[in-house]
């Protein structure tokens, strides 16, 4: 049976002076699926993202990447690579002062030559309709197009999927819709957090609620059966009534500077 792309065993994480965010968590991601994570600010869910990646250490249990434990700062190279992290907020992820620029550090930093650097950050903005922005100055662009230039920025870098941590945070309506249009195209696997269900209705197949610590899933794999994640962390399935279970995983809805 092959392992899945990441796996948290155990995982306890709590920040200084605060009751654990994350609670003895089970999780796992085949590398195949695309997964919706919903819950209330606070409950976790970008400090899961955080503990995935090695930005955050858990104070008990273990990351493990297909298969292998990771322990050291380097062993979270690699999974780096393969899973592009989306940061909820556009300005913690574009520090270069051009589009093309920031979308071309990415393959830069994997070894690709300057040309092809270049030439991959300008297929990958037009990929996503931003042809014409190439030196476009970051910091003078609206949220929204923030936003689809570090979506380019990490597709840049072809990882193997996504981790998208509240992509809708301040966006207008037209960009949300945007970006749906944009997910749906993209044939990647992908986990997304966010509060937005509808938004997670329309670009996951599965979504689990993180509550209490952990992941919560009421037993159906299709986001159009009418599951509800409310904000208490409550999950429902109207049309079938089946009985909510934990599914070794965590319910939260944190931001890196609303610890949780």
């Amino acid at each position: 049976m092959t392992a899945p792309l990441f796996e948290l065993r155990k995982v306890t994480y709590a920040y200084p002076g605060r009751q654990p965010v994350l609670r003895d968590l089970d999780f796992s991601f085949a590398g195949t699926e695309q997964i919706g994570l919903i819950g209330p600010n606070g409950s976790g869910k970008t400090t899961l993202a955080r503990v995935v990646l090695g930005l955050a250490r858990p104070g008990a249990g273990q990351v493990l990447h297909h298969g292998a434990p990771l322990v050291r700062d380097r062993d979270f190279t690699a999974i780096r690579r393969e899973v592009g992290l989306l940061f909820q907020s556009a300005d913690d992820q574009l520090f270069y002062p051009s589009v093309l620029e920031d979308v071309a550090f990415g393959p830069l930093n994997l070894g690709l030559a300057p040309g092809e650097a270049v030439a991959r950050a300008r297929q990958t903005l037009e990929r996503l309709g931003l042809a014409g922005f190439e030196r476009r100055i970051t910091y003078k662009l609206s949220g929204g197009e923030k936003k689809l230039v570090s979506l380019a920025a990490v597709l840049a870098m072809r990882p193997r999927a996504l981790f998208l941590d509240e992509p809708t945070n301040a966006l207008d309506t037209a960009t949300r819709a945007r970006l749906v249009t944009i997910l749906n195209e993209l044939d990647i696997p992908r986990i997304i957090i966010s509060h937005d269900f509808d938004f997670l209705a329309q670009t996951t197949r599965t979504i689990y609620a993180l509550a209490d610590g952990r992941v919560h899933f009421d037993g159906h794999t299709a986001t159009h059966e009418h599951i509800h994640a409310h904000v208490h962390a409550h999950v429902h399935t109207h049309a079938h009534g089946g009985v909510p279970h934990e599914h070794g995983h965590d319910h939260d809805h944190d931001h890196d500077h609303d610890p949780a």
